[in-house]
């Protein structure tokens, strides 16, 4: 139990050692996302008005019909392609990633977990965690 500190800051340092060079991708990202958002937002709001002119406010021919128009389609592809740029993060690099990346790091460690705990009480332990 002496060394559950140093196993901590052990598992700490390697995560943040192999996922802080990645950081360095964050200002392209953060430029990137700031450009696109403008860009698929200016896109966006132009073609929702035309849309809006259109099919809203009655601007469409008498025989055209919104069911089977590829307006209605070309609006929810526009809107998949915003949400995309919208969701980009910042770091290439998730909470899902780095939780990888701790177990993959924790994994030799369990034989020293073994010695300490029996392999039920480890079980245990790990399933409260998690849940």
């Amino acid at each position: 139990m002496s060394f559950k500190m140093e196993a901590a800051g052990l598992l700490a340092f390697f995560v943040a050692f192999v996922l802080s060079p990645l950081v360095v991708f964050s200002p392209p990202l953060m430029r990137a996302k700031r450009e696109g958002l403008r860009d698929y937002g200016s896109l966006a709001s132009s073609y929702v008005e035309g849309f809006q002119a259109k099919w809203i406010q009655g601007g469409a021919r008498k025989d055209e019909e919104l069911i089977g128009s590829g307006d209605i389609q070309s609006l929810a592809d526009l809107g998949n392609s915003f949400a995309v740029v919208q969701e980009m993060r910042l770091v290439p690099f998730g909470l899902k990633d780095a939780a990888r990346l701790a177990v993959a790091t924790a994994a030799p460690l369990l034989p020293l977990g073994l010695t300490i705990f029996s392999f039920e009480e480890l079980v245990t332990h790990l399933i409260k965690i998690l849940l």
